[in-house]
């Protein structure tokens, strides 16, 4: 399908998804959340999925305030409820999802990149809520994930205050994973995507199956979820080519079975 404010290539089981709104600094307005609703559903063959922004200058400036600015209270909750399905969906995919920050992760655009797995940020990107400048608190699920990655005191501060933080800060608090030169960012989200093709995809989306779940449980629940889904590991054929390499000292083909 084309979209309008979405460029995306696939390439042997690597998608790189660019959000590409230029006039906006790629805000996302209902159409732009409604193109990712629908390519995330339809990411046949992918087994990494990269997001980044189109340009240099914006990763996701924020959710679109010209649209957001005539609403009632009613379709407020529709568009907050619309943007955090989509994030959601993001979320639960069955494969890692990198998001690659090129620049400016304002409101929407933190709380796109936060429901990815892994954050990786250029040395020029910055973040920030700045939601209550404009009279609104966080609506793609930032007052959710935000302290669940920084924890509460820095969330709250950086939610309260509606500051903006360089990519440095953010690797500080534990916002992204690293941070690159601009030109370095893309090459590193692929070289990260390589390495995780490299592994068993099966295991890799029961990994992620595992920690997002047992992540809101108990002890107990926790570690009982994961030794199911270690069970159902060995029910793969994966385990058993994955297996049979290390012990013949010979490099696994994983078929995803």
């Amino acid at each position: 399908m084309d979209y309008q404010f979405l460029k995306v290539e696939h390439n042997e089981g690597v998608t790189v998804l660019k959000i590409s709104a230029p006039k906006s600094l790629n805000a996302l307005n209902s159409t732009v959340l409604r193109e990712l609703d629908d390519c995330v559903s339809h990411l046949e063959g992918t087994r990494v999925l990269i997001i980044t922004g189109d340009g240099e200058k914006s990763f996701v400036a924020g959710a679109d305030i010209s649209e957001m600015a005539h609403l009632n209270e009613e379709q407020g909750h529709e568009f907050g409820r619309l943007g955090a399905q989509v994030f959601r969906k993001i979320e639960l995919l069955p494969f890692p999802v990198i998001a690659a920050v090129n620049g400016f992760a304002l409101g929407g655009g933190c709380e796109l990149a936060m429901a990815c797995d892994i954050r990786i940020a250029s040395v020029k990107a910055k973040f920030g809520q700045p939601e209550v400048g404009l009279g609104i608190i966080p609506g793609f699920s930032g007052t959710y994930r935000l302290p669940k990655l920084i924890g509460q005191g820095y969330a709250k501060e950086m939610i309260y205050t509606g500051k903006v933080i360089r990519a440095d800060e953010a690797l500080r608090i534990g916002l992204v994973n690293a941070t690159y030169e601009p030109e370095q960012l893309m090459p590193a989200a692929l070289e990260m995507a390589q390495k995780m093709l490299a592994n068993a995809p099966i295991a890799i989306g029961l990994a992620k199956q595992s920690i997002n779940e047992g992540y809101d449980l108990d002890a107990d629940a926790a570690i009982a979820l994961e030794n199911d889904l270690f069970g159902r590991c060995f029910a793969t054929t994966d385990q058993k080519e994955g297996m049979d390499a290390f012990l013949n000292k010979r490099k696994a083909s994983f078929t995803n079975s």
